[in-house]
């Protein structure tokens, strides 16, 4: 199988020749076309990290990993092909502000377009929080935006580090030693932000008490275009799917081991309402998500897909897209007669 989906970064590539110089930044491709970037392939050098190769081409930690199983993390080797995970399957619903994909551990934004501007999206690795400090799912907006913010430690996160013979003050000012790194933005949800670190070796892990943690100049980028009220969508997609021309494509990550909590910002009152975690529902089979997006994505648009393909996808589980099915021309027809 052809795991760098070339007839799929082709068709792509038409889409991302104009984009600005961060690597980061995509052209909105047009209706009908899902996908952005594509898969590429570089020569490790003796001194890099899979950590270091994955920074410097807005990859994290998993993303790149999980695209070279083989290679040593820490010693890929002088000369060793590595794979560069950068196509994505933009994820359903609104393309609209900033959506955080957990099982992903990728942030998207998508910038208000004006009249005869050229729309474009912008997406950046982060991290999540682990397993018992779950990063809220929902729908929220960014209430306030600190430069050189002061890290005001939760008292559950101080007692968790005195347990562990690390205390912490009550308050953590500005400078090396902050978590929050050089900026932070401040959802609705109470206790939530999106910031940036001292720590970028973590970023693309599942390792944070619940915020979303991203590379210190992705972070600053994206911090002066953001505006107070941007809505902010947290999701669960392990699998997305969406079209490259007449191509079905899907593209898979693991399912998160739990589900977090859903929390919802009241766009009148800014109340926030939460689902407590015995109200939610078991964690959903890789099928079951397959199922969701095929029927999400071919519901204005007839398609086939190929269940054996999917499965191999699914066991992979590398986010690498791949082609999986088609369109059904004149499905309507089609049915008619049978």
């Amino acid at each position: 199988m052809n795991r760098a989906c070339g007839a799929i970064a082709a068709l792509v590539c038409l889409f991302t020749l104009a984009q600005p110089a961060r690597a980061e930044i995509y052209e909105l491709p047009p209706e009908g076309y899902d996908v952005i970037g594509s898969v590429a392939t570089i020569t490790a050098r003796h001194e890099d990290t899979l950590v270091d190769i994955a920074r410097r081409h807005g990859l994290g930690y998993h993303d790149i990993v999980r695209a070279n199983p083989d290679v040593n993390v820490w010693l890929p080797g002088a000369g060793t092909e590595i794979v560069l995970p950068t196509q994505y399957v933009l994820p359903s619903g609104p393309r609209k502000g900033i959506v955080l994909n957990l099982a992903e551990y990728r942030l998207y934004y998508f910038p208000e377009v004006r009249d005869g501007e050229t729309p474009y999206v912008m997406t950046y690795p982060i991290s999540i929080g682990r397993m018992d400090w779950e990063t809220p799912l929902g729908n929220t907006t960014v209430i306030s935006k600190v430069r050189n913010p002061s890290w005001y430690v939760p008292k559950s996160v101080r007692e968790e580090h005195a347990a562990e013979g690390r205390p912490l003050p009550a308050v953590v000012p500005p400078g090396p030693d902050n978590p929050l790194g050089e900026y932070a933005m401040r959802l609705g949800l109470p206790g939530y932000l999106i910031h940036g670190t001292n720590r970028p070796a973590g970023v693309g892990m599942r390792v944070t008490h619940g915020c979303v943690r991203m590379f210190p100049e992705d972070i600053e980028f994206l911090f002066g275009k953001i505006d107070l009220k941007t809505p902010v969508r947290i999701v669960n997609e392990p699998v997305k799917m969406g079209w490259v021309g007449d191509e079905l494509v899907m593209e898979v990550h693991p399912v998160l081991e739990s589900a977090a909590p859903q929390a919802e910002e009241d766009s009148t009152t800014g109340e926030v309402k939460e689902v407590a975690f015995e109200d939610l529902p078991p964690v959903k089979d890789p099928l079951t998500y397959v199922t969701e997006q095929f029927i999400a994505t071919t519901a204005d648009r007839a398609g086939q897909l190929d269940w054996h393909l999917a499965e191999e996808l699914i066991e992979h589980s590398d986010g690498i897209p791949m082609a999986v099915g088609q369109e059904i021309k004149n499905a309507a027809t089609s049915a008619a007669s049978e």
